[in-house]
């Protein structure tokens, strides 16, 4: 019997246009997997976006549909094209020009984890490459564009917030020297993916619980953002890194004694993310 490719946690009401999703929190390492890989069980969780989910499953007590992947990103990953498939690791593909992420091992279907740590000691095929595209890739994204779809017929508007976590040696370099690291990066790809007002509201969320909040940079949003992100047909698409030092211990991959603390503040942040949404907050912004 086949994984599901996707959890989908659905309020019984939707009551507001956003959507919270979850492309890297997936944790089922299937036996045969680890099996082919040359990583241990803890290594191989470098690149997962761990607990991510159950930080924003306060989701669906505010009317917002959660969706989270189950299949780990070193298996494949949701947020890069189905056609960014790497030669270095699939048989019998040419080179077509230059894609960064590709080239550091990547694509859809990863060759590395965190710190360019291999996966796998040879190649794999096209056939398995192909597979997981239509196993995993292509449901997801499905009912990613059904959720999208519904709440525009519902709403008038879809509002895309793309959750992840970022390590905290990502954020070294950020900012001014000598100041306080941010705890977020929002990525709108520089005002492409969604409109202003909604990206301000949602920085304004995470720092009304004292969170420090830059946009962009590092990460301005891959191609979930990109493809979903089309704010002149009032569809906003927005991808949201928290630093992992903030809820765990990332050498364990495991939650830290602050992770409960920490949910609670996010439950407050999520409540008022969904509640931009809500059509009330819709007129009030149309007015």
């Amino acid at each position: 019997m086949t994984e599901p490719a996707f959890h989908l946690t659905q309020p019984k009401t939707r009551k507001t246009s956003v959507i919270f999703a979850s492309p890297h929190s997936g944790r089922r390492y299937a036996a045969a997997f680890l099996a082919r890989s040359r990583l241990d069980a803890l290594r191989i969780r470098s690149s997962e976006d761990a607990y991510i989910d159950q930080l924003f499953a306060s989701a669906v007590a505010n009317g917002a549909p959660l969706l989270a992947a189950t299949a780990p990103r070193a298996f494949i990953d949701l947020n890069r094209a189905a056609e960014e498939l790497d030669p270095a690791l699939i048989t019998g593909l040419r080179r077509r020009g230059h894609n960064p992420r590709i080239a550091s091992g990547l694509g859809v279907i990863p060759r590395v984890v965190a710190n360019g740590h291999p996966i796998y000691a040879g190649k794999i095929g096209m056939a398995e490459a192909r597979r997981r595209i239509e196993t995993h890739w292509q449901p997801y994204h499905n009912r990613l564009q059904r959720l999208i779809d519904e709440n525009h017929a519902q709403f008038g508007e879809a509002i895309l917030v793309d959750c992840h976590s970022m390590p905290h040696r990502a954020l070294e370099n950020v900012g001014p020297q000598g100041a306080p690291r941010p705890d977020v990066v929002i990525g709108d790809r520089f005002g492409a993916a969604a409109s202003q007002e909604i990206v301000a509201q949602i920085e304004a969320a995470f720092k009304a619980v004292g969170l420090r909040v830059v946009r962009n940079i590092p990460f301005a949003g891959a191609y979930v953002t990109q493809q979903y992100g089309r704010p002149s047909r009032r569809q906003h698409a927005i991808q949201v890194e928290i630093d992992r030092s903030l809820y765990m211990d990332e050498a364990a991959v495991a939650p830290h004694a602050g992770f409960g603390r920490f949910q609670l503040l996010m439950e407050e942040v999520v409540a008022q993310i969904a509640a931009i949404g809500l059509p009330a907050a819709q007129q009030v912004a149309a007015e």
